[in-house]
């Protein structure tokens, strides 16, 4: 069941992320935080999510997706009627994130005896 948990738990975070990246005027955030720490929050939280709903998917493939994911997001952000602007050092600090949360997850993984199939 916890495995189901942080499946659902991951596409909503994917959802809402994606919501957020694309609104024309997001929300501002109650805590004043840059840029590149929302990015990096977002994507170490759903690397995270994701490795913990799918443990039998590589964290390769996992990583590979997420930057997939970060990249169409900066791409759809240049679309003018969004008037936002995608920007090649957020799709750089969503994947410094990706890859700090798959280091401690692989570490979680190697340590606690909890490896995944890596299909």
């Amino acid at each position: 069941m916890p495995t189901r948990l942080f499946q659902l738990a991951f596409w909503g975070a994917a959802a809402f992320a994606a919501v957020m990246a694309l609104l024309p005027l997001p929300p501002d955030l109650p805590v004043v935080v840059g840029d590149k720490v929302q990015h990096m929050v977002a994507f170490f939280t759903l690397t995270v999510l994701a490795a913990g709903g799918y443990p039998r998917v590589s964290l390769i493939r996992i990583g590979i997706a997420l930057s997939l994911f970060g990249a169409a997001i900066e791409i759809a952000q240049l679309v003018p009627a969004l008037n936002r602007t995608g920007d090649v050092m957020d799709w750089l600090a969503d994947m410094v994130a990706v890859a700090a949360a798959l280091v401690l997850v692989g570490l979680w993984r190697r340590y606690s005896g909890k490896r995944a199939d890596h299909t």
